[in-house]
């Protein structure tokens, strides 16, 4: 059978529909031979069943049986078949190109088996190198000696000829193209597991992100809700305050209505009864009949009763101080509302809590700072320290050690017994030596209080605070990218100042200054307190 097939053409074991070597070969009624799943498949999508080779049309679609002979020789016939996309092809093979087995480097073409005969058998061509098949062979040869590139040069990090290590790579290192690329495909594989993690590392940023908008979200609908229910009692208040306005103001209007109505009624009484003896006095005047008038002039003489009205008058209904008082209803109204707001806000801003300490190599050398780095007070008396660059050199001052660069963050401190004090946050870039000035602009957003009950906000220029009662605790709130700083009296949930529109390019430190301690009065030290989250 082998010596059969050896008689014929290749080509003829080839498919002409996916020009392959046969598979389940059939042959239908005009004579041509394709792949069983090819025919089927092709008459699948055809309108008609016609041959692909001579177009000869059958009416009634031909029953298919395995040819064995043809199947039989192309199973003896060589592993050949057309090149596909992505394959090389063989360079002599003339009309359907099949795939080449190997490339030659001394002839710069590619064969497949059959073409590929002389190099197997031919002396001078047994010598030629070759390689499985590639594209582009000429990129393969050295341009300046012609020789193929068979080492690397890891001095230069490029691939070289044999004679380029006797001239221009004289001297330099050089290894086989097998090691080069092993080393670089080593390489690779930690730069494809860099870029992976990279990958892993973005993918995480894009949920980290989503996830921020999804806070977002939530606290602009919550914020959302807030707004409509605070705005909607004010309305509701200010609507029902109006209407009591109103209603008093009309009741007022409606008594003085009322009594102006009784005054007339009886005035009009009065008027009606005078002229009435008007009347009987012009008549009893006209009468020529003297013992009539004698007789009648007592009675009608003497005037009808009547009242003094000299005194009376209607009282004007006075409104001085109804609109104040009604605005006034409001003002309260709208107190509460800012109390449970600030309640709300507080408890909101306490989930930013982060764990505060001292740093002593920041400290002021008249501090003296607990163990646990959580108290700081003024000793009245420095200590020999190192007067290194962090450390305020004449400011009773001290930072933590934490920094923040980004988000947000809160702490809180206690202030009780205090009678001076200074707290805040700073740049990490503030001057610390000698006298310094507490400003946004200088790098620190600060409040204090002074002489036991002035507070400030170390603003540009300072702003005099009014505080309800006294805070024994000061919570302090910094957002970051909003560029905001806020200062809290924690144990009245209420809000002791904010700076805002602040701008931020460099990391922030918290900032505690127990300040001075004046004899004793200010001894009680500045305590960072853990942070009690309520319902």
């Amino acid at each position: 059978m082998s010596a059969a097939s050896s008689l014929l053409s290749e080509e003829q074991f080839l498919c002409s529909i996916c020009l392959d070597v046969f598979t389940d070969p059939v042959a239908i009624p005009c004579g041509h031979n394709f792949c069983k799943n090819c025919i089927t498949q092709h008459w699948d999508i055809s309108v008609q069943c016609q041959c692909p080779m001579c177009k000869e049309v059958f009416n009634t679609r031909p029953l298919l049986r395995v040819n064995t002979l043809i199947s039989e020789m192309a199973a003896h016939c060589p592993d050949q078949r057309c090149a596909k996309p992505g394959e090389v092809p063989c360079d002599v093979c003339t009309g359907t190109k099949l795939k080449a087995l190997k490339s030659c480097l001394v002839c710069l073409a590619s064969y497949c088996e059959t073409h590929l005969e002389p190099h197997q058998r031919m002396t001078g061509l047994k010598r030629h190198k070759l390689i499985d098949p590639v594209e582009d062979l000429e990129g393969r040869m050295c341009k300046k000696h012609d020789r193929p590139l068979e080492l690397f040069c890891k001095t230069d990090q490029m691939c070289v000829c044999q004679f380029c290590t006797e001239s221009d790579h004289k001297l330099h290192q050089f290894v086989p193209l097998k090691e080069g690329y092993e080393g670089k495909k080593a390489e690779l594989g930690k730069t494809e597991a860099e870029i992976q993690q990279k990958i892993q590392e973005r993918r995480l940023k894009i949920q980290e992100i989503k996830h921020s908008v999804e806070l977002s979200e939530e606290d602009a609908d919550r914020e959302i809700a807030d707004s409509v229910r605070v705005f909607t009692a004010l309305m509701q208040s200010v609507e029902r305050g109006q209407a009591e306005l109103i209603e008093t103001i009309q009741e007022k209007q409606k008594t003085t209505e009322k009594q102006a109505e009784g005054f007339i009624k009886e005035l009009e009484q009065e008027i009606s009864e005078l002229m009435k003896r008007t009347a009987e006095v012009e008549q009893l005047s006209r009468t020529e009949d003297h013992l009539h008038l004698l007789q009648s002039f007592p009675s009608l003489n003497t005037p009808p009763h009547t009242k003094d009205w000299t005194e009376v008058s209607v009282h004007r209904s006075s409104y001085e101080g109804t609109v104040r008082r009604a605005v006034a209803q409001l003002e309260e109204t709208l107190r509460k509302e800012m109390e449970k707001l600030l309640d709300v806000e507080l408890k909101r801003v306490q989930q930013y809590a982060v764990d505060v300490t001292l740093d002593p190599d920041t400290a002021n050398p008249a501090l003296i700072l607990s163990d646990d780095g959580k108290q700081v007070k003024d000793g009245d008396v420095e200590k020999n320290l190192p007067d290194n660059p962090e450390r305020f050199s004449f400011c009773t001052c001290v930072l933590g050690k934490q920094s923040f660069s980004s988000g947000r963050f809160y702490y809180e401190v206690q202030v009780k017994g205090k009678t001076g004090w200074d707290l805040g946050v700073a740049r990490g870039s503030i001057n610390r030596k000698g006298e310094i000035t507490a400003s946004p602009e200088d790098g620190y957003w600060t409040v204090c209080l002074r002489n036991r009950n002035k507070y400030k906000a170390l603003a540009d220029p300072p702003v005099l605070l009014s505080v309800k009662s006294k805070p024994q605790k000061v919570g302090v709130f910094v957002d970051y990218e909003e560029g905001l700083v806020s200062f809290y009296d924690v144990d009245a949930a209420a809000l002791i100042y904010s700076f805002t529109g602040c701008t931020f390019t460099e990391k922030l430190y918290p900032y505690f200054s127990p300040s001075l301690y004046y004899g004793g009065k200010n001894s009680a030290p500045l305590i960072i307190s853990p942070v009690n989250h309520t319902d």
